[in-house]
């Protein structure tokens, strides 16, 4: 009888890649029993996942404060053996699950505490701070309860407890790249290409300002959901919205589909404490896909993606524009940088070696009960 877990999101989307993509899906191919509480209008099998649907709920404090527990509800009657939640604010019900006497997982996916200090609407820098401040010193307290701590990048999992906590990077999953077809000819005209959270701390704005500065020279793609209809607005009233397309928020397949026969790879990310040592999907996801990048000057990234990049002031549009414009005019310089990415991709990062440790955790927890 295969044994039961269960994936919880109130803030994710039903095909979250690093949660429905990557680890459930794992999971489901590997004989678990995997549940996926989260944002959805209908209870169903994707992939062999049973989505358990939480209803929409725009209010954050709604959500932070109601929804939680509907998840919780829904989460205890599935009668899981592991939980694995993916939402700071579902810590306080990850210590319930604990009670019971469930195995609990937290994924962590970026530095909950830093995050908290670059989010505007939890009011003044003072208030941030304290709230900072204060969910720091819950996570570590609860963080000795968990069984196991998935961290998204190394730079996270040094926070936590070294013999309860694992690494598991965003990385790609090469299969589903290897399946899509890259055209033969070449694009009218260069495809800039951003898939991903479209929200105000990841460069938007200064990318859309960017593809005015450059105007006809590219066309600037976006794939994914907006932070909220305001930003849209905000980002559609700007000169640079006439050069860019919203294509929506698309299967990973299609996705993975443009970015192969797209020209250059973005990353915008400005300087949040959260970004400077973040470890995203976006640019291994570009990388499988062979073609060359515009980064943030993060060291960080550098350090990591110099041999695939060229980095750029994500805060200076000018700065963003120029260096799209000299993978534009050095087209063997691009092309070394995107085969240097898919090399590095085929020889140390893809999510099908990832997984083996995903695999490997959940056996261990199961046999420790």
């Amino acid at each position: 009888m295969s044994v039961k877990v269960c994936h919880i999101s109130t803030v994710h989307s039903e095909r979250d890649i690093r949660i429905f993509y990557k680890e459930c899906k794992t999971l489901a191919q590997n004989g678990f029993e995997v549940y996926y509480v989260v944002n959805s209008k209908e209870r169903c099998n994707v992939d062999g996942v049973n989505i358990v649907p939480l209803p929409y709920i725009k209010n954050r404090f709604c959500r932070i404060f109601i929804k939680v527990w509907i998840a919780l509800f829904k989460a205890i009657k599935i009668n899981a053996k592991v939980y694995h939640f993916h939402d700071p604010e579902f810590i306080f019900m990850g210590l319930i699950l604990k009670l019971m006497g469930k195995t609990v997982v937290y994924d962590v996916h970026e530095d909950v505490p830093q995050q908290i200090l670059s989010k505007e609407w939890l009011g003044i820098k003072p208030f941030r701070q304290v709230t900072s401040f204060l969910y720091n010193i819950i996570e570590k307290l609860s963080v000795r309860v968990f069984d196991e701590i998935v961290a998204a990048t190394p730079e996270i999992a040094r926070k936590f407890p070294e013999n309860k906590t694992i690494t598991i990077r965003n990385l790609p999953i090469t299969n589903i790249i290897k399946k899509v077809s890259k055209k033969e000819t070449a694009n009218e005209k260069p495809i800039v290409i951003y898939a991903g959270g479209l929200t105000r701390i990841r460069g938007i704005k200064e990318l859309i300002e960017a593809a005015y500065i450059l105007q006809d020279k590219i066309e600037l793609r976006l794939f994914g959901q907006w932070e909220n209809e305001g930003f849209k607005k905000e980002c559609e009233s700007l000169k640079g919205w006439k050069y860019t397309k919203w294509m929506g928020f698309l299967k990973i397949d299609v996705v993975y589909e443009h970015m192969k026969n797209s020209d250059i790879g973005i990353v915008n990310f400005l300087p949040e404490s959260n970004h400077i040592k973040a470890l995203p999907n976006k640019p291994f996801e570009y990388m499988a896909c062979g073609i060359p990048m515009v980064m943030s000057n993060f060291q960080y990234w550098k350090e990591i993606f110099g041999e695939c990049a060229i980095f750029a002031d994500p805060t200076n549009p000018k700065d963003v524009a120029e260096k799209i414009e000299f993978l534009i005019n050095n087209k063997d310089a691009a092309k070394n940088m995107g085969e240097n990415g898919k090399k590095l991709i085929q020889t140390e990062y893809s999510w099908e070696a990832e997984s083996l440790k995903l695999i490997d955790k959940y056996n261990e927890l199961i046999k420790l009960k």
